[in-house]
C-alpha cells in the first residue's frame, strides 16, 4: 500500500498528492509516469510523475478531476493509501547537451512540464517557460515555474491573469526577438501541442511533445496507446511518452482520444452517484 503523505488542492479541478513510494522515487526521472489503482476494484490509470524526492522517498502526482477514476482518487486524504502505484514507466525526457530551451505547458500539462524545466534549470540550461490557462482561477505551479525559469510567460485565454493570448503567441514573439532555442518542449492538450509543432516547424526548431493516449497495461502489450509517428506505429508507454512533434500524427491521436468519451461519461456519472450515496 502506498500512503498519501500530502494532499493539496491546486485549483477547484486539480489536486496534488505526494505518495510514499521509495523504490519509485529512487529511480524516477522527469518525463516518466506511474500507473495507480485507488482501491482494489478501481480502474488502472496512468499519471505522469510531477516531482519526486529521493531522500524522503516520495513521488508527487498532479491530476485533474475529470472522470470516475480521478474522482475516486480525490476522495482519499492524507494518511490513506492507494492500492497500487507502479513505476517508473516510460522513457525519461532527454536533457543532455541542451543549453537553451523553451518549455511550453498548457493547463494541467504544466504538471508534466514543470519537472523537465526544473531539471534543465538545475543542469545550467537557460529555460524560458511559457504556460497557458483558460483563466486566472485555473493557474497552477506559478511559483515553481518562476524558480525553475530564467524567463516566465504567463498566458490566459481571457486575459484575467498574465497576458491575454495563446502560448503560441508568446513563443513566436520570443523567437522573433532573436532567441535561438536548441529545443522546444511542449506538453498539454493535443491540439495545443499540434499548433506549437506547426509553429516551430516553420522556424526549423526541434520540438518534443509528451503524448498521453489511452493506456491500459503500460508495458506495450495491449497496444492501446499506439500512435503514428513519422509514418510508423509507436507505443507511448514504451517508446515514449516523448516524441518528435514534427512527426506525430496529431489528427489521428485526437480522433482516437474521442473513442471512449461515451464510456467515460457513464463512468463519471456512476462515480457521482456512488459518492452521493456515500455522503448520505
Amino acid at each position: 500500500m502506498y500512503k498519501i503523505v500530502r494532499k493539496k488542492e491546486l485549483n477547484p479541478t486539480v489536486t496534488l498528492m505526494e505518495i510514499e513510494a521509495p523504490l519509485i522515487a529512487k529511480k524516477a526521472e522527469p518525463g516518466q509516469f506511474i500507473i495507480f489503482r485507488a482501491k482494489a476494484d478501481s480502474e488502472r490509470v496512468p499519471l505522469t510523475i510531477a516531482d519526486f524526492d529521493r531522500e524522503k522517498g516520495t513521488v508527487t502526482i498532479i491530476f485533474q478531476i475529470v472522470g470516475g477514476a480521478t474522482m475516486e482518487l480525490n476522495t482519499l486524504n492524507e494518511g490513506d493509501s492507494l492500492q497500487d502505484f507502479v513505476g517508473p514507466l516510460g522513457k525519461p525526457s532527454e536533457t543532455d547537451g541542451l543549453k537553451k530551451v523553451a518549455v511550453v505547458g498548457g493547463g494541467v500539462g504544466c504538471a508534466i512540464a514543470y519537472p523537465i524545466a526544473k531539471k534543465l534549470h538545475n543542469l545550467g540550461c537557460e529555460v524560458h517557460s511559457i504556460v497557458g490557462f483558460r483563466n486566472k482561477d485555473l493557474v497552477i505551479l506559478e511559483d515553481e515555474f518562476n524558480a525553475a525559469s530564467d524567463k516566465l510567460c504567463m498566458m490566459t485565454d481571457d486575459g484575467s491573469y498574465g497576458t491575454k493570448g495563446l502560448v503560441t503567441n508568446a513563443l513566436e514573439e520570443l523567437i522573433k526577438e532573436g532567441n535561438e532555442y536548441d529545443e522546444v518542449i511542449a506538453i498539454g492538450p493535443v491540439i495545443m501541442m499540434k499548433f506549437v509543432s506547426m509553429l516551430t516547424k516553420k522556424y526549423n526548431i526541434k520540438t518534443i511533445v509528451s503524448m498521453n493516449p489511452i493506456m491500459i497495461d503500460g508495458t506495450g502489450m495491449c497496444g492501446g496507446c499506439r500512435l503514428t509517428v513519422g509514418g510508423e506505429t509507436k507505443f507511448a508507454c514504451v517508446d515514449g511518452p516523448d516524441f518528435d512533434g514534427h512527426l506525430v500524427d496529431f489528427d489521428e491521436a485526437m480522433h482516437r482520444g474521442t473513442m471512449y468519451k461515451e464510456f467515460e461519461t457513464h463512468a463519471r456519472e456512476a462515480s457521482c452517484n456512488l459518492l452521493n450515496k456515500e455522503v448520505k
